[in-house]
C-alpha cells in the first residue's frame, strides 16, 4: 500500500490558520476530491473538526488517543500505526494523510508520494507544513495555475515520489 501525503502550503509553509485554509481555490478543491475519492484518508481531530463531517466516498481514519471518542461516519483509531494498518488489512492500494501538521511530521518518513499544492502566497497562518527533504523525492510532475477570477493566487500542482525504492517501514 502507498503512503501518500496530500496538503496545499504557501511558500512560508502555512497550511491552515484558525482551523481554516488561508485561501479558496476550487482547482484545488477539485484536485484533492478526484485524487482521494475511493481511498482511505487520514487525518487529526482537528483536521476532523474543520471538516465538520465525513467526505462522502472516502473511509475516514481519525487519529486521537482520546479511547471513547466516537465521530459519526468515521473510525477512531489511537495512532498512525493502526491506521495504515486499518486502510492495508481493508486491501487499500493508496492511503492519504490529509494533516494536521503533527500527522504529516509523523507520516512524511513514510511516505511514498507527496501532492503537494505549493500556492505562490505567504499569508499569515498557525498551522505549518514541516519542512520536506527534497533530497529524498523527485518530482513527478508540476503544472501552474494562474491567478484567474476564481483563484486569488497562483499555484503549482507537484507531485513528489521517494527516490527510494524500499522505504523502511516497520510490518503492519
Amino acid at each position: 500500500m502507498k503512503v501518500s501525503l496530500i496538503v496545499a502550503a504557501g511558500e512560508n509553509n502555512v497550511i491552515g490558520q484558525r482551523g481554516d485554509l488561508p485561501w479558496h481555490l476550487p482547482e484545488d478543491l477539485k484536485r484533492f476530491r478526484a485524487l482521494t475519492t475511493g481511498h482511505h484518508i487520514l487525518m487529526g481531530r482537528r483536521t476532523w473538526d474543520s471538516i465538520g463531517r465525513p467526505l462522502p466516498e472516502r473511509t475516514s481514519l481519525v487519529l486521537s488517543r482520546s479511547k471513547s471518542l466516537q465521530l459519526p461516519g468515521a473510525h477512531v483509531l489511537p495512532n498512525l500505526h493502526e491506521a495504515l494498518g486499518a486502510a492495508a488489512q481493508a486491501g487499500e492500494s493508496e492511503a492519504f494523510v490529509i494533516g494536521g501538521a503533527s500527522l504529516y511530521a509523523e507520516a512524511l518518513p513514510l511516505a511514498d508520494r507527496i501532492y503537494l499544492t505549493r500556492v505562490h502566497a505567504a499569508p499569515e497562518g498557525d498551522v505549518f507544513l514541516p519542512p520536506i527533504d527534497t533530497s529524498l523525492f523527485r518530482e513527478e510532475s508540476a503544472a501552474t495555475h494562474p491567478i484567474d477570477s476564481k483563484h486569488l493566487f497562483s499555484f503549482t500542482f507537484y507531485v513528489l515520489s521517494r527516490m527510494e525504492t524500499a522505504t523502511v517501514r516497520e510490518s503492519l
